[in-house]
């Protein structure tokens, strides 16, 4: 009897322990995340538990210290701009963090620990996320991941716009408007990279004053009347060469009369209308202007990793120069907790730089 009940406390404690386990086993591979049931205002946004995603063939999983705020997301989060087929719902186009797993057919040699930033379809808004390991880049030694986090989405549309797009040439004019955006912040740095003049277009004097210290050679407040003129001034009436537009409807006839002869109008975005009344077509055609229209996360996977790559080598280096020559600007950070008052923050237009939301506490994460 004395044995039975012995073997009974054995048996009873295997299975105690095995269940445990398999509770264990499952709790690890969930995580918190951002989710959105019902498209609409920044109180949409819940933080709950969901599975965390296994890395597929090719990918890497990242533990994520901190993701940034873009306009795309107040779009997904109002239902007006749907992740890629087979992408997650999860919004975020950009984190920063660990490697934490591998997938299987991994060919580059990345490490558990190593720090990486990464560009997404989706998913950012997480403790993990999974990336084709074409998307990662390596994060500088001297940056600490909480900046990081701006660099992938806002510097790789940038880089895109001026090199891939616009192909900018030493010496050249570019007109950035938004220019105390994250995007815009980046491209007057790159711009003045690549040896060409940046101009930009802002809202506040406080905005004109950032871009100017990143290196603008002239900055116009667009609530203080046209901009096309002091365009034209500053260029001697030769015109702005390249124009990066996110605006779209409301500034088109005064970005042709921006623009000069041959010139390139680079149109990303449409945060001022998507309708255009007049002669936009007869105008354009009398400076012999190119309108060229580009996006970047309805990209293919290859066209994203040869874009990676010519970043990589062309300009990720100079994060790490003595001086610094590039650094991304960083307006606020908040918590995941706190994802709604940033999205808040950033329909308000009150940021002047990128909005970084932190998933690890800072003082939780280390510079190596």
């Amino acid at each position: 009897m004395h044995h039975l009940l012995h073997t009974g406390r054995l048996s009873l404690g295997y299975t105690y322990q095995t269940v445990r386990h398999k509770c264990c086993s499952s709790f690890s591979k969930m995580m918190r995340a951002v989710c959105v049931d019902v498209p609409g205002g920044p109180e949409n946004l819940l933080l709950r538990t969901v599975p965390r995603p296994e890395p597929k063939d090719g990918e890497v999983l990242i533990k994520v210290h901190a993701t940034a705020l873009n306009r795309a997301d107040l779009l997904q989060r109002r239902g007006l701009y749907p992740p890629p087929p087979g992408e997650s719902d999860i919004i975020g186009l950009e984190v920063a963090g660990t490697v934490d797993t591998l997938g299987p057919g991994v060919k580059r040699v990345w490490r558990p620990d190593d720090r990486v930033m990464a560009l997404l379809c989706g998913g950012g808004y997480a403790e993990y996320v999974s990336v084709p390991e074409e998307l990662l880049l390596p994060v500088p030694s001297d940056l600490p991941l909480c900046q990081a986090a701006a660099i992938p989405e806002a510097w790789l549309t940038a880089f895109q716009l001026l090199v891939f797009i616009a192909q900018v040439k030493e010496g050249e004019v570019v007109l950035v408007h938004a220019g105390a955006s994250g995007v815009g912040t980046a491209a007057v740095q790159l711009v003045r990279l690549l040896g060409a003049v940046p101009v930009v277009t802002a809202g506040s004097p406080e905005k004109l004053k950032i871009a100017e210290e990143l290196g603008a050679a002239a900055g116009f407040n667009y609530k203080e009347g046209g901009f096309a003129q002091r365009v034209q001034d500053f260029t001697g009436g030769k015109g702005a060469n390249v124009i990066l537009d996110c605006i779209g409807g409301s500034n088109w006839e005064q970005n042709v009369s921006s623009l000069a002869m041959d010139g390139r109008w680079v149109l990303y975005g449409t945060m001022g209308g998507r309708t255009v009344e007049g002669d936009l077509l007869g105008k354009l055609l009398s400076k012999r202007g190119h309108l060229l229209c580009s996006l970047l996360r309805s990209r293919s996977l290859q066209y994203k990793a040869e874009l990676v790559q010519a970043f990589s080598s062309r300009a990720l280096p100079y994060f790490s120069e003595k001086p610094v020559s590039l650094k991304p600007v960083i307006d606020s950070t908040f918590t995941l907790e706190d994802i709604a008052e940033a999205h808040r923050h950033m329909e308000a237009n009150k940021n002047m730089g990128k909005i970084v939301v932190n998933v690890v506490p800072q003082n939780q994460e280390t510079l190596s």
